[in-house]
């Protein structure tokens, strides 16, 4: 008698939404009906058990392992618990996409913290607070005070915070954060530039601190205040003060946006809001710096934060001998999934692409600061 599987319905949902597929689309690819499809979705289908050509054919479609499709049910993170930016110009599909890839890392990170023992979720909850003094609260909390932070990537890590890349086909959608389980999880976009990923950063950590779990207001407003918190927060009122840059020229803007590794255009926007630049100045500041093309990009800009926590543990499992493709084997995902959610945001020190698909080559080892859970 030949084998047949069960489909687990959250895991097909899962999966589709990952590549964006609506139900007609998968149909249009796989042969199997919309009907069909939805009662795997929900459970409802009449056969329980499929041959293991239905599998193979939905696996092929998703671009996943067949495993995956068969494994234990997940939770999907509810739609609610996320404010996206701009949100009337992503479609729905997008949105999916997007929460999808960020269920799979919640997946990866799930099966690290069975190996690791990972700091602990240290952001302060402060929902209702003015964002500056929200900001100020958070730097003091974590013995900032008023210096430049050197890498924001590698702090939220330090304070319980796990952080991702944002799947390519995810691009569209801006950086994201959100609670599971009481662990936050900010989700990067990794085409942006230094100075862009290290506000991104910042901002989705004010939405953890200012709308934490259970209370994420959506809209304009809300945006707003993760914006002037990530705003306070990269350039503390008293440090900006410090320099002297009442009435700054452009010339000023760009030997000081250096200090806190933040864009010229947010460094002028940080001065106006400190009442440093008159409303005129402002204007004059921002349309000439955008005439140099600093609108559009950070010209001779940093390079980008990368994750300090995800390369020592690829490190330390390497010590072990486990490689990138067990990872991957033991969440049923492909390679290529692992590598947009992971090595992303690790370019210089984990694993690179190979000249072969699926093949992984490994890079020079970091020393691993992390201990495994035996």
């Amino acid at each position: 008698m030949t084998n047949r599987y069960a489909i687990t319905p959250s895991r097909l949902k899962v999966a589709r939404k990952r590549r964006g597929m609506t139900l007609v689309r998968l149909e249009q690819i796989t042969g199997i009906t919309t009907r069909t499809l939805s009662e795997y979705e929900n459970g409802r289908a009449r056969e329980r058990q499929v041959a293991p050509a239905v599998i193979d054919a939905l696996a092929e479609a998703l671009e996943v392992p067949p495993a995956f499709l068969t494994a234990a049910e997940v939770e999907e993170i509810p739609l609610e618990a996320v404010s996206f930016r701009a949100p009337s110009k992503l479609t729905a599909g997008q949105r999916d996409t997007a929460l999808a890839a960020a269920r799979i890392a919640i997946m990866i990170n799930e099966w690290i913290e069975e190996q690791f023992r990972l700091p602990s979720p240290d952001v302060p909850t402060l929902p209702g607070k003015d964002p500056e003094w929200s900001a100020e609260r958070v730097r003091g909390q974590w013995g900032l005070g008023v210096a430049p932070i050197s890498n924001l990537v590698h702090l939220l890590e330090a304070h319980g915070v796990r952080v991702f890349s944002l799947a390519e086909e995810c691009l569209e959608v801006d950086a994201f954060s959100f609670y599971w389980k009481r662990t936050p999880y900010v989700i990067l976009n990794t085409r942006k530039s230094g100075e862009r990923g290290r506000f991104d950063a910042a901002h989705e950590l004010g939405h953890l601190v200012l709308h934490p779990e259970h209370e994420i207001p959506h809209g304009k407003e809300a945006e707003q205040q993760a914006q002037r918190f990530a705003s306070a927060f990269l350039m503390p009122e008293q440090a900006v003060l410090a320099q002297r840059l009442n009435n700054a020229t452009v010339d000023k803007v760009l030997a000081a946006k250096s200090i806190w590794k933040v864009s010229a255009m947010a460094l002028t926007y940080r001065l106006h809001e400190l009442d440093l630049v008159t409303e005129w100045g402002y204007r004059s500041l921002a349309t000439n710096l955008s005439r140099m093309g600093y609108r559009r990009e950070e010209i001779g800009g940093i390079p980008r934060e990368s994750s300090q926590l995800l390369s020592k543990v690829v490190a330390a499992l390497r010590e072990e001998g486990i490689t990138p493709q067990r990872i991957a084997k033991d969440l049923h995902i492909s390679m290529h999934e692992l590598s947009d959610q992971v090595f992303g945001l690790t370019p210089a020190t984990l694993v690179k692409p190979a000249s072969s698909p699926g093949e992984f080559r490994p890079s020079p080892p970091t020393p691993p600061a992390l201990r495994l859970v035996h």
